[in-house]
């Protein structure tokens, strides 16, 4: 009888134990961790950010194969996680910031002499972050992602406007990365000096989640 009770009662532990653990293993595979892949759930409401990777450059430049147009060393996001499902899965993020130091910005376009600013206008933008590593930025609807280049030339200062429809990008779990390459914009409004084109290139690493004291951010 005493062998029976304590069989039974090692099967309640056991049983207890499990059911405890469950919730935790599916909170932890989720999109986005943090301590590794497959690590600690990223949960919603946490604010995401990262700033240029080291020794890289934000450009829009006027071609997708030139090097002319405006160059930033120094430029950071902001997002704050909206929604972190089960992997594989495709996490969402409400984008409410990303800047560029005018001041770490330059330009190489005949007749340009400086750069007084750049801004991301109609923020905040939703970015989708799929298990794969895709990653999609869209603005709200009826809305368009759009740009302000604000430069100083011979003849005083110009204001070109970009836009474009969506962005495309990829996270890189090697060193917690997103990365936009060749991404293009139109020229909306603004003078001749202004290219036509522009065409956004720049890595941010690494991600981390600031509303947990800074650790990476991986993508599962």
């Amino acid at each position: 009888m005493r062998t029976r009770t304590s069989l039974a009662l090692a099967a309640a532990v056991t049983a207890l134990t499990l059911s405890a653990a469950g919730p935790a293993s599916a909170a932890d595979g989720t999109v986005l961790t943090t301590g590794g892949a497959g690590g600690t759930a990223v949960a919603a409401g946490d604010v995401l950010s990262a700033s240029l990777a080291g020794g890289t450059n934000a450009t829009l430049y006027s071609s997708s194969t030139g090097t002319s147009g405006v160059s930033c060393s120094s430029s950071a996001f902001v997002a704050e996680v909206v929604d972190n499902p089960a992997a594989p899965g495709t996490a969402t993020e409400s984008v409410t910031s990303h800047t560029f130091a005018s001041a770490s910005c330059t330009s190489n376009v005949t007749g340009v002499l400086g750069v007084t600013g750049i801004t991301v206008d109609n923020l905040p933008y939703t970015t989708a972050v799929t298990s794969g590593g895709a990653l999609t930025i869209t603005p709200a609807a009826g809305s368009t992602i759009q740009t302000t280049v604000v430069l100083r030339t011979l003849l005083g200062s110009i204001t070109c406007v970009y836009r474009a429809p969506s962005l495309s990008g990829a996270a890189d779990n090697a060193d917690n990365s997103i990365s936009f390459t060749n991404q293009q914009f139109t020229k909306f409004s603004g003078s001749s000096l202004c290219f036509s084109n522009g065409y956004f290139t720049a890595k941010y690493a690494p991600v981390t989640d600031t509303t947990q004291a800074g650790p990476a951010v991986f993508v599962n």
